[in-house]
């Protein structure tokens, strides 16, 4: 499984930044390759289950997540088995009045579809995405 783990520190409340990206359907307005975002429907722990749309190294890929863990204002953990499997971490920490936010998302990526040799390119892609996902998120936060 590849793993990637980005911080980043908001100048907003850590209640403003979890409730913003506790509602699935936010995604697509700061996650550059997140085309869609449906279904979504309230999670037995909290949060919300949710099926979204993700193009990566210009495919489509349809998937659905299941949030498993919950703690508000606090961490978010989702599970995909359908699409990319994959596991997302948000860790949200209050600090100095503002937000920092850590996530960390260990996935398996579909070699068989896309080939060995592209293997180390969307890794990189995967870095970068994260990176411009959290920079959108703190540019839309700190308005």
């Amino acid at each position: 499984m590849a793993k990637v783990i980005r911080t980043i520190t908001i100048n907003a409340p850590v209640e403003k930044v979890f409730g913003f990206m506790n509602y699935p359907g936010n995604l697509p307005e700061i996650w550059p390759s997140m085309v869609e975002v449906k279904d979504i429907k309230p999670a037995p722990v909290g949060s919300y289950n949710f099926s979204w749309v993700y193009k990566m190294a210009g495919l489509r890929f349809e998937g659905a997540s299941d949030t498993t863990e919950f703690i508000t204002n606090q961490r978010i953990v989702t599970k995909s088995t359908k699409g990319i499997n994959s596991t997302f971490v948000w860790q949200y920490e209050s600090k100095d009045g503002g937000t920092k936010l850590t996530v960390e998302v260990e996935y398996l990526i579909p070699v068989p579809l896309l080939g060995k040799l592209a293997e180390s390119f969307i890794v990189k892609q995967n870095e970068h995405e994260a990176e411009a996902m959290l920079a959108n998120l703190k540019a839309r936060m700190e308005v």
